[in-house]
């Protein structure tokens, strides 16, 4: 338990550091959009999400990668620095999460409100702004959804936004009515 709390703690520590550090650089929006990048890469890539969750890897070899990374991707020199540090702590299988919260705290500073939304069905952008629309005349204008298809809900949708839950999927009623017959 305390390694999830310390984990937490570390990478929210170097998020917030990266934030502090782009802002002073005015380099906020170049910043996260190379991380969106790499996060991008390491859903993508089940290779390179291995390496980096690898703590026995050298470090000579994962200032390797991520120099080629930086190069490939034209990382600025902060972002480049910060991963190369990163690695140099050995934190570098921390950099998932490092990475979120950066997004987080940049969504944060600018007063957007955090959505999910998972859906039983492939749904078109019509489908995903309508409902991103109706969310926003309840809980704000300025909200950010992410959106993803989860065939294992059967049917129906699962919307998070903030600490509010509306779960509609045929998967959660049937664990209710499941949960139902083995407490009569």
């Amino acid at each position: 338990m305390s390694d999830n709390k310390t984990s937490f703690s570390t990478s929210n520590s170097y998020s917030q550091a990266l934030f502090e550090l782009a802002f002073e650089n005015n380099s906020i929006i170049d910043v996260e959009n190379q991380i969106l990048a790499i996060l991008e890469l390491i859903s993508k890539s089940s290779d390179f999400k291995d390496f980096i969750k690898d703590p026995t890897n050298k470090i000579e070899d994962q200032l390797k990668v991520i120099e080629i990374i930086s190069d490939q991707f034209k990382f600025n020199e902060l972002l480049k620095n910060f991963l190369s540090f990163i690695v140099s702590k050995r934190r570098l299988f921390y950099v998932e999460k490092i990475l979120k919260d950066f997004i987080v705290i940049c969504s944060n500073s600018r007063g957007e409100i955090q959505a999910e939304l998972s859906a039983a069905k492939n749904l078109n952008e019509g489908e995903i702004n309508k409902i991103k629309d109706e969310l926003a005349s309840n809980f704000g204008s300025n909200l950010k959804l992410s959106y993803k298809h989860d065939s294992s809900l059967i049917g129906g949708l699962i919307i998070k936004v903030g600490s509010t839950m509306i779960d509609t999927s045929i998967k959660n009623k049937l664990q209710q009515i499941e949960k139902k017959m083995i407490e009569a």
